[in-house]
This record gives structure tokens, sequence and C-alpha cells, in this order.
């Protein structure tokens, strides 16, 4: 049995964060993530192998940039300013959302698409060369990497009467314990609810609480097109889209900066659907609708990626299948009575009181938690 102050349990961006402001006060950790990689829901496709290779060129830098979001694609630097400070301080490059020229609309499956004039955000989506992915490996790499434990599935939570047992269970099914003084958990509340076997249980209406919190991304499924070049904006689209047929209900342009053309949408039918047809017959019905929308050129993308989040056993649950996909309300992020009082704090996106879900969120949850720990955490 290991000891340890802080047991973090979440490699995504908040549990990542947690563990950086730690390290900044010298108090020691331990990350545990489920998956064998970092991030969470913060995930990216890279095509700079296929593109290099297509190209006989060497993977430089620039070609290094070629990854599509596949999870969260923006943030709004304007007001969410946390999020924006902190990417300025990792020195990570940042290009506004394109949005010049007009979009394309459909209504109904009898009528043909209409192009209206585009609209921009405001204030202005943001996005990150290299994908939001560049966080997480920006961040990873200023951190102990010994601390930092993946494939390691959190089982069980024991409170004795000074410690809590973490129970961690690897690919192999080899069983780890941690003893810790404090767990910070980086997972959404539904998650955590579900999937970590509390001892003894959690106070019955925090659970409940932590239960009914939707998770942000768990219903949706995205789509994305890579092409050699943004062929739409030729005839001044924008490349952005509705349609109210589908199976893509928002398009967005999703191109890099180095020239990749490519297009992404939010798929519209429900995940029980989705799952009840294979990624090839989706791909297929994913590209007719980019052809009704932008002409016959995107009828051939050089790459297509399609992640539903739905069936991803470390991010949705089953209630999150038949969500509506909006953001929560933050449940409370901690007990308030019980014997689980000043020892266990919710720091997933979800539990940000001002951004829930969004990845400005998870900075600001897992600053909140932090600087909510216990004073005696800060003497070991």
């Amino acid at each position: 049995m290991q000891d340890i102050p802080v047991v973090i349990v979440g490699g995504g961006l908040s549990g990542l964060y947690a563990a950086f402001l730690l390290e900044q006060k010298g108090i020691a950790y331990r990350l545990l993530e489920a998956r064998d990689t970092l991030g969470g829901r913060i995930a990216v496709a890279k095509y700079s192998d296929a593109h290099a290779a297509n190209n006989n060129t060497d993977i430089d830098q620039a070609e290094s940039s070629a990854a599509f979001d596949l999870g969260p694609s923006w943030f709004w630097p304007d007001y969410q300013t946390q999020l924006s400070t902190l990417i300025e301080s990792l020195n990570l490059s940042r290009f506004a959302q394109f949005e010049e020229g007009d979009m394309m609309v459909e209504r109904a499956a009898n009528q043909p698409p209409v192009r209206m004039q585009g609209y921009k955000s405001a204030p202005p989506s943001v996005r990150l060369v290299g994908g939001m992915a560049a966080l997480i490996e920006a961040l990873y790499a200023r951190l102990e990497a010994s601390c930092i434990m993946t494939s390691q599935t959190v089982r069980q939570l024991t409170k004795d009467t000074q410690h809590i047992e973490v129970q961690s269970e690897d690919s192999s099914g080899h069983v780890i314990t941690f003893r810790a003084q404090h767990v910070l958990l980086a997972l959404p509340p539904r998650l955590v609810e579900g999937r970590i076997a509390f001892q003894p249980a959690l106070p019955q209406e925090l659970s409940g609480q932590w239960r009914e919190t939707a998770t942000w991304m768990a219903p949706h499924a995205k789509y994305v097109a890579v092409y050699e070049s943004p062929f739409w904006r030729d005839a001044g689209l924008s490349g952005a889209a509705r349609s109210a047929i589908g199976p893509l209900t928002e398009i967005h342009d999703a191109s890099t900066l180095e020239g990749d053309g490519a297009l992404f949408g939010f798929f519209g039918v429900p995940a029980q659907v989705r799952q009840s047809v294979s990624n090839t017959v989706l791909k297929e019905h994913c590209r007719a609708q980019l052809v009704r929308l932008f002409g016959a050129q995107a009828s051939t993308p050089t790459a297509e990626y399609l992640k539903d989040w739905a069936q991803d056993l470390l991010t949705a649950m089953p209630a999150d299948a038949s969500g509506n996909g909006q953001h929560a309300v933050a449940p409370p992020s901690k007990p308030k009575t019980g014997v689980w009082q000043d020892c266990l704090t919710g720091c997933g996106s979800e539990w940000s009181a001002q951004f829930p879900g969004y990845v400005a969120g998870a900075i600001d949850a897992a600053t909140v938690a932090v600087q909510s720990l216990p004073a005696d955490i800060f003497c070991q």
C-alpha cells in the first residue's frame, strides 16, 4: 500500500491541471487514469502521418499541427480569461475559427439547400494549433511523469478514520491500493457516482445530485472529413451549415492554418439510432450530406473520422444516451456532512459553477478544488 497526500482520479484536463497546481505547491500526488492515454474528452485525430506519407515528405512541426478535434474544439478568450492566460503561459498558438462567407441551410428533405448570409460568433471562438490536445501535451510535459499512471481504473474508495483507501485496477486485473488524505475526482459527476464504489456510501442526496448531472459530450457524436484544401471558401462559403434533415445538424469549418481543409459536424441522430448502424454507413450518409451542401468535391475526402462519445464507456453512462446534450448546472462538489466531509472533492468540468462542461470549466473546477484543500495537506 502506497501512502500519498492526494490522489487524483482522472487524467483529462481537470486532472492534469490539478496535478500542475499541486506540483507548484510542492504537494505529493498520484494521478490515476483509466485510459491508456491522457486527455479524457479532449481527443484529436492526427492526420500528419498519412499527409506526410502521401506527399513523400518528412513530418515537420507544421505537419504535426494537422490534428482535428473529436471532442471540444473552441474556447472564448474574451471571457474565459483564466484558460486564455494558461494557454499563453504555455506558449501555445491559437487562431480564430473561420467564419467568413455565407452558410448553407437545409430545411426539408424535399427542398434543396439554400445559401444564406453567415454570422460570426460574438465573442469570437478560437482554436489551438494542433487541436485541443496541444493543451494536454503541454501540461503533461511540465509534470513529473512518475506521478501519473495510465491504464488504472479506480474501482473503490474506502474511508477509515484517518485515510481514504483507493483501489485501482490495471489492464491485467492487478489491483493497487493507495492510502490518501484527500481524493480529487477529475471525472464527470455521473461517472463518479455510477462507476466508483464508496464505502461507506456517499450521502444519498449528494449521490443523487451527481447521478442526475448530465455529462457534456456524452450524448454526442462528431464526424470530420479532411480535404486537400478548403474548397468551399473559393465559392464564398464559410463551411458552416445547419440542417433539419441530417445526419449532421450543425457543421463548421475545421481546416488547419497550414491549408488542410476539413469540415466537422455534430450528429442530430439519437445515440440509440446511431448504435444500430455501422460507422461505414454513417460516414456514407455524412458524405452525401456534404455533397448536397458544398458540391461534388465533398464526395472524396482524403480522410474521415467519427467519434461517438455515447459509446465511450469511460465517458458515458446509459442515462446519457437519452440526454438533451445541454450543459448542466454544476452540482455540489463535496460532501458537507458525514465521514466523507473534507476529504473528497469533485474537480471535473461539470463541477465548475462558471463554465460547467466547457474546457474552461476544467481549469476553473481544478483551481477551486486545489484552493479548497484542507490546510494540513499543505503541511505534508
